[in-house]
């Protein structure tokens, strides 16, 4: 990191100077959501110190098991983002139905979608894990905030941006021009720029997906998987594996060091197990921001216009060249949707 590196609040006010109208909201609002994340880094950081780690013996809205860090990340979020007139609303994956801001405060013109605390089955054994981000302009003009409000396709997006909880605290941010990396600096307590304008390779070395499932996958799944392996080296070099369980580990790995991330659907799990909204939308951006593509397989990810709030869908994101291999294969073995 240079010496001097921005903070990520001056970074983000730079930014918006350039573009003609700002009015410096997107730079508040988004410092309640990154200091709603510092307070999980510590959190997480504690772990059993904190009395946080564990089941609670409930389920979400996907039928999950919560962990305690889940339930904390998520009533985070929530009390640091809800009073200062921002948003019109939030989603997130832990809370069946969309979240009203309370009537006691102001209602603002954006929309919060996160994923509170992704791979959270990693908690118990120390390994990392993140906060996913997305915000949407609201499509209605007063009042809390209306379901079209939120089903809206990822190409209506403001910003994403995502913050890693492992060795040390990252933040990945995009408001459209670029992706850009910040490291937390905790002598300060702030973000400061640590990867200006990341650009991930097209070709990476790693592939990511969970192989235990391979015998549920597609027939075309299964053969470009199999091309990572090294069996197509007319078309496809042999990659390493590479799978943490945790889509922002993973994600970060291959956005830094190239490669591919498949979360494709199977038998059990026709349309993968990932969340469209605030899982796959924010990180398709990004990728996107980064120079990479993102699909359900064949279609771009940030066209798809979603139909509930936590619809699934499959997820193949990474280097160009590397996703469009995988588009090739399924549209040869008549997989193409």
């Amino acid at each position: 990191m240079e010496n001097g590196s921005p903070t990520l609040n001056k970074f983000i006010i730079e930014e918006q100077r350039r573009v003609p109208g700002a009015t410096g909201e997107l730079s508040s609002l988004l410092n309640d959501v990154v200091t709603a994340c510092k307070v999980i880094a510590q959190t997480v950081s504690k772990g059993a110190l904190a009395g946080a780690l564990g089941a609670t013996g409930s389920l979400n809205v996907q039928g999950e098991r919560q962990k305690r860090l889940d339930v904390l990340a998520n009533e985070i979020l929530l009390r640091y983002c809800e009073w200062d007139g921002h948003f019109a609303g939030m989603v997130s994956e832990e809370l069946d139905d969309a979240y009203p801001i309370p009537s006691i405060y102001p209602r603002g013109k954006y929309l919060l979608m996160f994923d509170p605390l992704d791979g959270s089955s990693n908690i118990d054994v120390n390994a990392a894990v993140g906060t996913i981000f997305a915000i949407f302009h609201r499509v209605s003009t007063a009042g809390p905030g209306t379901l079209d409000d939120v089903l809206q396709p990822g190409i209506n997006l403001v910003a994403a941006g995502y913050v890693m909880y492992g060795s040390s605290v990252m933040m990945v941010y995009s408001a459209g021009e670029g992706a850009h990396g910040f490291t937390l600096d905790p002598t300060i307590g702030e973000f400061l720029l640590s990867h200006r304008n990341i650009t991930t390779f097209a070709t990476g070395k790693y592939y990511s997906v969970n192989e235990a499932n391979f015998g549920r996958w597609s027939k075309g799944v299964q053969r470009a998987v199999r091309g990572f392996h090294g069996d197509d080296v007319a078309r496809m070099k042999g990659k390493n594996a590479r799978y943490a369980g945790s889509l922002v580990a993973d994600f970060h790995r291959n956005l830094i060091g190239g490669g591919i991330y498949l979360y494709p659907g199977d038998t059990a799990n026709p349309a993968g197990k990932l969340r469209l909204l605030y899982e796959c939308v924010p990180m398709a951006f990004l990728v996107e921001a980064a120079g990479g593509k993102a699909t359900d397989g064949t279609r771009r990810i940030l066209e798809i216009v979603p139909e509930t709030l936590h619809q699934r869908t499959p997820l193949v994101i990474g280097g160009a060249a590397d996703v469009d291999y995988v588009a090739t294969v399924l549209a040869e073995s008549g997989e193409a949707r």
